[in-house]
């Protein structure tokens, strides 16, 4: 897990430092997790990811009513294929009837890559749904079947041991490639009915960062002008770590089902962006500031929902 970090009260944060003997990276490799007790963003949201013989092992080693196998992707992607066992209940429609979910048993969550399935189980989790764990199958379908996720970029975890004032940049840095990206796709995608969804969440991504800007003048407090500040910032690294250029990369080698493959692109993004604000409302000592970080967490669980509601509109 890493060597403990030293707290230092700020008024806002509880700032944190590496030791003397050592230096940690602005960023750090999202692994497997819980499963392999490395430790992971489901590690705080109590989801465990299973690799496929992870998982495999666990469905060997549980009784069939001690779990249930849920299946969110669409009909049509079911019936070309699913995990032997498992009950079909798209996103979209889980979002409207979270009380679907059985309470008694182990809930374990899949679609094609992993970006639904995460969000599905983060839902469940906020919801307190059930007295199992709630489970996501990393990788998806995809690794399922021993292919490769080539068209979403591996996933890089915040560091909590970087100055406060740094990590609130890298946070509207953050932001701002979230914006630079979902602007791309809406204007790329414009004839889509679905499009708009990600042109609104341009717009409110935007609004994260002016709200991030708020918190980090109270530490630097001659610090730039929000617009100075925010144009310089290079917004190159989108929320959970994915690079810009190589996320907009990817939407050419998309076959097939682009609006599906964008949208779990997209709820990784925002579970990642999720999982940032809920620990950021953890980390801060300042009750306005924690509840600023709690709103922002809640709304990026809002855009969680949209992005699944808008599922309905894929062509």
């Amino acid at each position: 897990m890493g060597r403990a970090c030293r707290y230092i009260d700020t008024g806002i944060f509880r700032r944190r430092f590496p030791p003397a003997n050592g230096v940690y990276p602005f960023f750090k490799r999202f692994g497997s997790g819980v499963a392999s007790g490395k430790g992971s963003r489901g590690d705080r949201m109590n989801i465990k990811d299973l690799t496929p013989e992870e998982l495999r092992q666990f469905i060997q080693h549980h009784h069939v009513k001690e779990y249930a196998l849920i299946d969110v992707r669409q009909p049509g992607e079911y019936e070309q294929g699913h995990i032997p066992g498992s009950r079909l209940l798209p996103l979209p429609e889980l979002v409207q009837s979270m009380e679907a979910l059985p309470t008694d048993r182990h809930l374990v969550f899949y679609c094609h890559s992993g970006g639904r399935s995460m969000a599905a189980a983060s839902m469940a989790a906020d919801e307190g749904i059930g007295t199992g764990d709630l489970i996501n199958l990393a990788g998806g379908m995809l690794s399922w079947d021993g292919g490769v996720a080539a068209d979403y970029p591996n996933v890089q975890l915040f560091d909590w041991c970087a100055a406060p004032s740094d990590m609130l940049i890298t946070a509207m840095n953050l932001e701002k490639g979230a914006l630079n990206f979902y602007t791309h796709v809406g204007e790329q995608y414009q004839d889509h009915p679905w499009a708009e969804v990600f042109s609104n969440l341009a717009k409110a991504e935007f609004g994260h960062a002016r709200t991030v800007y708020h918190f980090w003048r109270q530490i630097e407090t001659g610090g730039d002008e929000f617009d100075a500040l925010f144009d310089r910032l290079s917004g190159e690294v989108l929320e959970g770590g994915m690079k810009l250029s190589r996320a907009v990369e990817s939407l050419s080698a998309i076959k097939g089902r682009v609006c599906l493959h964008l949208i779990e692109m997209a709820l990784k993004i925002e579970y990642a962006a999720f999982d940032l604000y809920h620990t950021m409302a953890e980390r801060v000592t300042a009750p306005d500031a924690q509840e600023a970080f709690i709103t922002i967490a809640q709304a990026e669980k809002a855009h969680m929902q949209a992005l699944a509601r808008a599922i309905d509109d894929c062509d």
